[in-house]
């Protein structure tokens, strides 16, 4: 198993880093520059950035945002929020991103990701994958679009194999169950994602406590463990959860 890698969040609005709990109750929490390199200096080992009313207020990705941020930091930046053609993901990746992260587009055009992953490469492709539960779905997670508004009556782990042979190289489920609430991961969704595919699947949704970021691990199969909250108002540094997780038997790059 290779490094296991933090990857702090900036969830984007109007210009401002925020945070929500279930998607909702939205919370200012600093600026993106700001934030972004200091997460760099603290030893992060890569960063995302979500565009998350870019899907909602039908528009792309801010570029300026992208090249603002990437300017400031040498860690793979994962931008996502708005992205719905290959013109977009390019545009995104010329301004400054590593890689792009789609969700909503990639479920109304699957074939987006294949698209994607021919143009620039799967690993440059990740796709981020909404869901709540639902016990008429086969797996017992529905596919949810929009920013979390709209349930789509799909099965959230059959469209993540599906994701996977279309090309995507990175999965990042996050349970609408569990974002922002600081309870831990969905590991049952995590792990169910993680079982059905081969690709790096990232951790996304509730952490809070510094067993939280172990559990999606050793229960979730997690491989990239995304959090924001707890890093945005200093519950924890990136050097204390990697040192956990170190203590732990886990190998991480200090």
């Amino acid at each position: 198993m290779s490094a296991i890698k933090i990857m702090p969040c900036l969830d984007m609005k109007e210009g401002r880093v925020v945070k929500g709990i279930h998607f909702v109750n939205i919370r200012d929490a600093g600026d993106p520059v700001e934030n972004a390199r200091f997460y760099q200096e603290e030893g992060a080992d890569e960063l995302a950035m979500l565009d998350i009313a870019a899907t909602v207020e039908n528009r792309k990705t801010r570029l300026e945002w992208v090249k603002n941020v990437s300017a400031v930091i040498d860690i793979p930046l994962t931008v996502g929020g708005g992205i719905g053609s290959l013109a977009d993901i390019e545009e995104v990746l010329a301004a400054g991103a590593d890689k792009v992260s789609m969700n909503s587009a990639a479920v109304k055009n699957p074939d987006l990701i294949k698209q994607a992953a021919d143009a620039v490469g799967s690993d440059k492709v990740t796709v981020a994958i909404d869901a709540r539960r639902n016990a008429e779905i086969p797996s017992g997670f529905e596919l949810v679009v929009s920013g979390g508004t709209k349930p789509v009556g799909q099965d959230a782990i059959e469209w993540a194999k599906q994701c996977q042979d279309l090309g995507a190289g990175v999965i990042l489920p996050t349970s609408m169950d569990g974002d922002g609430s600081l309870t831990g991961y969905d590991l049952e969704f995590t792990r169910a994602i993680s079982d059905a595919v081969s690709v790096p699947v990232v951790a996304s949704g509730g952490a809070g406590k510094l067993e939280h970021f172990y559990e999606a691990v050793e229960q979730g199969g997690a491989d990239i463990l995304l959090a924001a909250s707890v890093f945005h108002f200093r519950t924890f540094t990136i050097r204390q959860v990697k040192e956990y997780l170190r203590d732990k038997g886990l190998e991480v790059i200090l």
